[in-house]
């Protein structure tokens, strides 16, 4: 099915053409169309044309006016203020349009997909092999998949990427103390839970470090085995693969509990770029980009400075002939744009790795990795906080387990789904449970901007009041009762009914989701769907509130107010989605 031209763009359209017939030199000139609360749209654009011109932006204003031709869609316009132009929609054109969103059988309500897609690979969920996920993980994963989604939605070429930290000194220790304790990590049964898992690698680390703070053979041998690592020893690599394997029982059933979809492909660790770093560095070195200093390769910076006033170089190797992040960094940015044809780089990644991540990618261009048509860009995020805001810790000052936080948001989100349900069983109060708590969670993140810190109050999280993802769930099973209410009646748009007031603002925010979904892809900004669905719940409230549906005057209108229903549902049903969260049919 074709793509629904919006309300918006409709009327941006015979603005716009307005504007050329009044001035034909104002061809392409942008009407600057907004929503008002002084009318339906409000266009800006001719302050700015007037000052071209050398004209009374009132008068010019009066000039456009009399080239609009008013009709189902625009039904009144009028001049306002300094030269603003007022428009009201016709009843019909509303109607009509979101008949045409409704119709669409793809399940896309109408969104067309971008113009010009491309491809980004997106890094985001980026675990660490032998170690515990702690809340300090969460907002890579949950900002990262819903980017991804929204991309995906709009037609992107996504290419999705884990970079896990599965390589490095601190795996010698362990590799050594599996060695010599061979049986570790073996399995009685085929299948072990995730929490198995970590508490097998839990064991085993804090074995072998307190053998290595205490044995200086063992130490010694533990080093040894890094350079074993390093170089390729097949035995060696061998032992380490068994603890990301163990590692992988563990993220995929945290994954899970975060019902978020990874695959095993697409997991391409710190290892995975191994065999590159030798060429990177020697590429970097011969291009001039990179120079020796004090033994080990540098990229220097004019405007980075320590505080004795020194440059502070990227080292991209150590003088013991090591690498570091950086040359792994480096050698998957190369990876992305030359093997996996990328035009975007997208880095789900902590505000505080902000500088490193800007020396990576001015190196890469500098290299000529990174161009023109080629952008690197780190979605940078903020940190979750307590309710004290402060870093969220637990009582006795430790960082919080993923899993810990998790069950204690389904535990919460139980609780209020058992208190309102009517009729639901026990296993479908643990579901919905579930997709409340995981959802509460997901939501709280994604409805905060993401380079800005939140603080993390389940309390808050799963209210039934305010702007919550338990609100939108329970603004959604509503619309699905009173649609199993309907008996036999079904949703019908009826375009000649007039409408009320509060059915215009539920249609024309209706008709929005399109735009929405738009500039939240474009600029990797998941709370701007967010705020978008929580303003639809409202205002789907307030028309509940103000228009009987069940009970309404006449069939149609019973028929038409079912339809806003259901387009509503079906909405709200696809932006959460998005933002990977269910929206149960009953609750």
């Amino acid at each position: 099915m074709a793509p629904v031209t919006s309300l918006s763009d409709s009327v941006h359209q015979h603005l716009a053409s307005a504007l050329s017939a009044t001035r034909p030199e104002a061809a392409g000139a942008d009407p600057l169309l907004r929503r008002s609360d002084r009318a339906d749209y409000q266009a800006n654009g001719i302050l700015a044309l007037a000052k071209k011109a050398k004209a009374n932006p009132r008068e010019l204003a009066a000039e456009v006016v009399a080239h609009v031709t008013t009709g189902d869609l625009i039904a009144d316009v009028e001049v306002s203020g300094p030269g603003f132009l007022n428009i009201t929609i016709g009843d019909r054109a509303i109607t009509e349009t979101l008949a045409a969103r409704y119709a669409d059988d793809t399940g896309r309500l109408g969104v067309p997909l971008a113009a010009e897609p491309g491809t980004t690979v997106i890094d985001y969920a980026q675990p660490n092999v032998a170690k515990e996920m702690h809340v300090g993980h969460l907002r890579s994963a949950v900002i990262g998949d819903a980017v991804r989604q929204l991309l995906e939605f709009t037609g992107e070429t996504v290419v999705r990427r884990h970079h896990i930290g599965d390589w490095g000194t601190q795996f010698g220790m362990l590799i050594q103390y599996l060695d010599e304790h061979p049986h570790e990590l073996d399995h009685k049964d085929a299948r072990i839970s995730g929490e198995e898992a970590m508490s097998n690698l839990d064991r085993l680390y804090k074995a072998a470090r307190r053998l290595f703070d205490s044995d200086e053979e063992f130490k010694t041998r533990a080093r040894r085995r890094v350079v074993d690592l390093q170089a390729g020893d097949e035995h060696t690599l061998a032992v380490w693969q068994k603890f990301v394997d163990e590692s992988k029982i563990y993220f995929f059933s945290v994954f899970e509990k975060l019902d978020m979809e990874i695959r095993d492909a697409d997991i391409v660790g710190e290892s995975g770029y191994n065999d590159m770093l030798a060429e990177t560095c020697r590429l970097l070195e011969e291009s001039g980009v990179a120079v020796r200093s004090e033994g080990a390769l540098c990229v220097f910076f004019e405007d980075i400075l320590g505080p004795d006033g020194n440059q502070v170089p990227l080292i991209v190797q150590k003088s013991d002939g090591g690498y570091g992040y950086a040359a792994t960094d480096l050698s998957a940015i190369r990876n992305r744009v030359f093997d996996l044809k990328a035009d975007t780089l997208l880095y789900v990644v902590d505000a505080r790795q902000s500088l490193h991540f800007k020396m990576v990618f001015e190196t890469a261009r500098r290299a000529g990795w990174l161009s023109d048509d080629v952008k690197a860009v780190q979605l940078a995020f903020g940190t979750v906080l307590g309710k004290d805001g402060k870093p969220f810790k637990t009582r006795a000052g430790e960082t919080v387990r993923l899993v810990d936080l998790l069950d204690e948001a389904i535990d919460r989100a139980s609780a209020v789904v058992r208190e309102k349900a009517q009729d639901l069983s026990e296993a479908e109060i643990t579901e919905r449970g579930t997709q409340v708590g995981v959802g509460a969670v997901k939501y709280a993140d994604l409805s905060t901007s993401a380079n800005r810190d939140y603080k993390f109050d389940l309390d808050q999280m799963v209210s039934l009041h305010g702007d919550t993802s338990v609100y939108l769930q329970y603004a959604y099973a509503r619309i699905r009762s009173i649609l199993r209410k309907a008996d036999g009646t079904g949703p019908v748009a009826h375009p000649e009914l007039p409408l009320h007031e509060a059915e215009r603002a539920l249609g024309l925010h209706l008709d929005a989701f399109a735009e929405t979904v738009a500039e939240a892809a474009a600029e990797y900004a998941p709370h701007k769907l967010a705020a978008y669905l929580f303003q639809l719940a409202s205002l789907y409230t307030s028309f509940y509130d103000k228009c009987p549906v069940l009970k309404a005057e006449t069939p149609a209108q019973v028929e038409n107010r079912l339809f806003l229903c259901d387009l509503t549902a079906r909405t709200l049903h696809r932006g959460m989605a998005l933002l990977g969260i269910r929206t149960p049919e009953r609750l």
